[in-house]
């Protein structure tokens, strides 16, 4: 389990503003496959399932990946005081999860679509996926999980809107953050290394065009 819902704050755990720059791309434009990613990133075993009206969907200018960081340790949340910068104070990934990471790259690199960007929460488990992953990530605290900082939700909610709405493409966004963000997001409860495909719908709310399931 992981991040469900938010408790009161407990001291230790980091806040303050959220910041909203623009992040630069990345220096090296990939060619990465999708094809892994939005049936589910980094699945262990199955048959993946993938609508291919889904995935037509990621070759839009302008899509998002909202996508959960890869299996971790048992536990929810994160130990008491832990601290940003200090992994080992924190809930990671399992053994498990880094394969899984790894192997969600390989798939990606399979095939072809243009990744821009990748954001990360700054909570060691999601720079992790995004590293083994795509190899490189920007850190930003719009992603960060407020899971014990409930306060700190509607801002770090109403960023990550806003940062989807600007991104206008050509390639793919990746954002690598928490089953509570992405739930407050999107009303969706990802598993862990599941992605959802969004694009900005009405009135500012997130209108999700891809997702991944295994049976």
């Amino acid at each position: 389990m992981d991040d469900r819902s938010p408790p009161r704050a407990r001291p230790g755990n980091p806040g303050g503003c959220v910041a909203d720059a623009t992040p630069r791309p990345l220096p090296v434009r990939r060619s990465l496959a999708f094809a892994g990613l939005a049936v589910g990133l980094f699945g262990r075993t199955g048959s993946v399932q993938a609508d291919a009206v889904e995935l037509a969907a990621l070759d839009e200018p302008g899509t998002t990946l909202l996508l959960r960081h890869a299996l971790t340790e048992p536990g929810i949340g994160d130990p008491p005081g832990f601290r940003l910068g200090d992994c080992a104070s924190q809930r990671n990934l399992s053994d498990e999860g880094r394969a899984q990471a790894r192997r969600g790259g390989e798939r990606l690199r399979a095939r072809a679509v243009r990744i821009d960007a990748v954001l990360s929460s700054r909570w060691c488990r999601c720079l992790e996926t995004a590293r083994l992953a795509f190899g490189e990530a920007a850190p930003w605290p719009a992603l960060d999980s407020f899971f014990g900082d409930p306060g700190s939700g509607p801002a770090r909610t109403r960023a990550l809107a806003e940062r989807v709405a600007r991104h206008s493409g050509p390639g793919l966004l990746v954002m690598v953050t928490h089953q509570v963000n992405i739930t407050a997001a999107t009303g969706q409860v990802p598993a862990m290394g599941e992605a959802l495909a969004v694009r900005p719908g009405p009135g500012g709310a997130l209108r999700i065009t891809g997702r991944v399931r295994f049976s």
